[in-house]
């Protein structure tokens, strides 16, 4: 948004919704800096709705956002996007297979790095332009290996890359990954729970099991079919997001991911047509959508990775039949209503039962010698007691119990001891010789 020498008028949108005041300047007019609107809110020159407002407040949907004229500070210039060239325009298009307000999907091919970085000039995120070339740039929500190929989520606006970032920090977003294992593990379905580090001396570049300094990590998978003893083809679902944690963890358990030199070192190449490429594919993404319909997308497989399915006698109908891909079983996440009338409904079981259980302890009778004979007794010793004296109503309360009086303490259930020769009984007339 360019500066004005006007007062303006803005419309807080859907993906706006809950950002404090100052987040929305850095958000759409970073040109005007924190003093400004400290200094602005300070002396009542913005307006929400007509009322003062503070930097920290809240802003919701629908609200009207007054801003006085100028503020652009000159030294903070927007960042100028590159140009992209025909054939970068085409390969972010080939990759493309979903796109609405709020999210792009893409199918990102395998050897193309999610981000930038030393010696990395070709990337996902430098494509991204080729979706918004006049709005607001997509940004990347989540990554994938250079290597692996699959599902990649971009968030459309800032509002939405939020929303979805959330999602995946939270682990409500669902993800499935294909995989060509060497050999077959020895049970069919599990769970790999193995924490994991960073390898001392590898830069960062390499990870490994570590159990007494690693991050946990769990990995849930499902064989889908073998290839005799030769290879498998898994299913794989990440419940954490650790770096290389599906390639560590099948590594770990004696089944390195095929063309995984990495982590599975030579054992991970299969002898004769079998491609040398990485087969790890993102298949698909379950995740909740800004706009509340979850977002359900799925990805074909390179063609590397669709020759080797072939040749080893796959068939992907093994998976996608009944769309129940085994471990994602119920893979759908929760919605906000789902889970507070599940919530809802708990409370009531339990309330009832609450109620069910108060009213079997009103009407069962009191067994003798049980806690409730106990309260009886006491509490009618105690009231005859009061009526008729001392002697008495330690009588009439022992009936009443069930027990004995008690000796001393008051307390019901325990038999009062003989009194000894030469004293005399409490209440009583001196003993006769």
């Amino acid at each position: 948004m360019a500066p004005s020498d006007e007062v303006r008028q803005f419309t807080v949108g859907h993906d706006d919704d809950g950002i404090r005041l100052d987040r929305w300047f850095k958000r759409h007019l970073p040109q005007i800096g924190f003093a400004t609107v400290s200094r602005w809110a300070r002396t009542g020159q913005i307006r929400v709705d007509g009322k003062r407002a503070k930097p920290e407040d809240r802003l919701e949907a629908g609200q009207v956002l007054r801003i006085p004229p100028g503020g652009h500070a000159p030294d903070k210039q927007q960042a100028t996007r590159r140009e992209l060239t025909e054939e970068e325009i085409a390969q972010a298009d080939a990759m493309l297979i979903h796109q609405d307000r709020a999210a792009i999907v893409l199918n990102k091919v395998p050897g193309l790095a999610t981000q930038g970085g030393t010696r990395t000039h070709s990337h996902v995120d430098g494509l991204l332009d080729a979706f918004a070339p006049d709005g607001p740039r997509p940004r990347l929500v989540h990554r994938l290996d250079k290597d692996t190929s699959g599902v990649l989520l971009v968030a459309r606006t800032a509002g939405s890359a939020a929303f979805f970032s959330k999602r995946f920090s939270g682990r409500s977003a669902k993800k499935i990954y294909w995989a060509l294992v060497v050999g077959v593990p020895d049970v069919a379905e599990g769970t790999i729970e193995a924490p994991i580090a960073k390898q001392p001396g590898t830069g960062g570049e390499k990870m490994h099991v570590d159990t007494e300094n690693g991050q946990p990590a769990k990995t849930r998978y499902r064989v889908v079919d073998r290839a005799g003893n030769r290879a498998a083809w898994v299913e794989l679902q990440p419940l954490t997001g650790r770096t290389h944690q599906l390639r560590v963890h099948m590594a770990a358990i004696g089944h390195p991911i095929v063309g995984d030199g990495k982590y599975g070192g030579q054992d991970a190449f299969l002898t004769g047509s079998i491609s040398r490429k990485m087969h790890l594919h993102a298949r698909r993404l379950i995740i909740e959508h800004p706009d509340g319909a979850p977002l359900d997308v799925t990805a074909e497989l390179p063609a590397h990775f669709a020759a080797s399915m072939e040749q080893l006698g796959f068939d992907e109908v093994l998976s996608d039949a009944g769309g129940g891909f085994g471990v994602l079983a119920d893979a759908t996440p929760d919605s906000r209503e789902t889970k507070k009338a599940a919530a809802k409904a708990h409370a009531k079981q339990y309330r009832k039962e609450r109620r069910g259980e108060r009213r079997r302890r009103a009407t069962t009778p009191d067994k003798p010698g049980g806690k409730g004979a106990g309260k009886t007794g006491g509490k009618t010793a105690a009231k005859t007691g009061a009526r008729t004296g001392a002697r008495t109503g330690a009588r009439s309360g022992a009936k009443a119990a069930g027990k004995p009086a008690a000796r001393g303490t008051g307390k019901p259930g325990t038999r009062a001891a003989p009194p000894r020769p030469g004293t005399r009984p409490a209440g009583g007339k001196p003993p006769k010789r």
